[in-house]
């Protein structure tokens, strides 16, 4: 099996499998992209380099997913599970494995055998998760901690990494159904493999502590987009998206309205002049290559639909660009087609502001009205986010379908 060598945090050479970090990875996407779903998730800090035993607050069956979410794929996270529950039936056995990472640790005799075990696997490189109370805890409040994960830790020379998580006992709480929620993942320093069991108890009861102290209502994911489009870098984000999109990208810049009006409504009339902005200036660069005869590549496009533009163009001349924004064919192809047909730039320029004007500000203020009316729901974002792209993907499959 192909793997990858690198060191870990004392200088020692550690090799992990690469098809284990593409699972680790597939498994990190899987359970971001469901937790998205349920309000989202947000991570503070990060695992050390190379191996080690990572002990958790237990308090639900999403603190599983929530970790294998928020740690790195490139640790290949290994998941602790009683034998008894998780290994007592095949399909158990299955999903434990597959999308859980998760290895047997027997509650009645044999136990500390089976973390021991996994010593190997941490001084490869390795993650392993393991939650020291032993059973989910009620009311937030965290039980006394087993030794074995310290037992473990010592075993195999790697340091102990406390992590308090917080929300799961929302989202999903014991013998109670799942709800919407935000989860808090807080990842701590490491700590040596000779701490005592009570030391890194307190560890945890203090990151625990710090993920419940601020309110659990927004989306980690709408942070991170409200960030990035109020930075300086938002509008030459959307102005380079839209002239991109323009030239050959095919991920028109409303999507990325769509993301960045809904997170952050008060940027909208920016992002969209942005947007705007950006479309005229890569449409008239469309129309000036096309007429010098480079020819720019244009996914996601097929011959109908310029067949079809050089229809209207031959017909309307450069307001033909009007029909744009309601048929579907890509603003480049209209850009492209001028270019060919020797469109003058200015007239080109004044029928495409106004097409492209409309629509751009129209979707830009409506995502924008969108974002204020979920604005008491910004724990939902990360759902919305995999909506529209599903959503996105959908209509670009059946309209690219529908030109064929």
């Amino acid at each position: 099996m192909t793997t990858l060598e690198r060191t870990d945090g004392r200088g020692v050479p550690s090799v992990l499998p690469v098809r284990s970090r593409l699972s680790a990875a597939l498994r990190r996407g899987l359970w971001w992209g469901v937790l998205s779903l349920t309000g989202g998730v947000e991570r503070r800090g990060r695992l050390p380099r190379g191996g080690c035993v990572v002990v958790a607050n237990h308090s639900s069956h999403a603190d599983t997913a929530a970790l294998l979410a928020a740690l790195d794929a490139r640790h290949t996270p290994a998941i602790g599970a009683a034998a008894d529950y998780w290994f007592g039936s095949p399909w158990r056995r299955r999903i434990c494995r597959r999308l859980a990472a998760g290895f047997p640790v027997r509650r009645s005799g044999g136990g500390m055998d089976d973390l021991l075990s996994m010593a190997d696997e941490l001084r490869a490189g390795r993650a392993v998760v393991l939650f020291p109370e032993g059973t989910r805890g009620r009311n937030g409040e965290l039980g006394s901690f087993h030794r074995g994960a310290l037992v473990l830790a010592e075993r195999a020379g790697v340091p102990v990494v406390p992590v308090g998580i917080g929300g799961t006992d929302r989202l999903l709480p014991k013998h109670g159904r799942l709800r919407s929620a935000l989860v808090r993942v807080a990842i701590g320093d490491p700590l040596p493999p000779t701490v005592t069991a009570e030391e890194a108890r307190e560890a945890v009861v203090a990151l625990h502590a710090r993920t419940t102290s601020e309110p659990l209502r927004d989306s980690a994911t709408r942070r991170r987009v409200a960030a990035v489009v109020t930075s300086r870098w938002g509008l030459p984000l959307a102005f380079c998206w839209a002239a991109a999109e323009a030239l050959s990208w095919p991920l028109m810049p409303e999507l990325l309205l769509a993301v960045a009006c809904a997170a952050v409504p008060r940027a909208a009339v920016k992002m969209s002049l942005g947007a705007l902005a950006g479309s005229l200036a890569g449409g008239l660069l469309a129309v000036q290559l096309a007429a010098m005869g480079v020819q720019l590549p244009a996914p996601l496009t097929t011959e109908r639909m310029r067949a079809e533009v050089r229809h209207e163009l031959a017909l309307e001349g450069a307001p033909a660009v009007r029909h744009q924004p309601w048929n579907g064919i890509p603003f480049k192809v209209y850009g492209a087609e001028a270019g060919r047909a020797g469109t003058g730039a200015a007239e080109w320029l004044a029928a495409s502001a106004t097409a492209r004007g409309a629509r751009t500000l129209t979707v830009g203020l409506g995502f924008a009205g969108f974002g204020l009316l979920m604005r008491r729901h910004r724990r939902h974002y990360g759902r919305y986010l995999v909506l529209l792209g599903g959503g996105f993907a959908t209509g670009l499959s059946l309209i690219a379908h529908g030109w064929h």
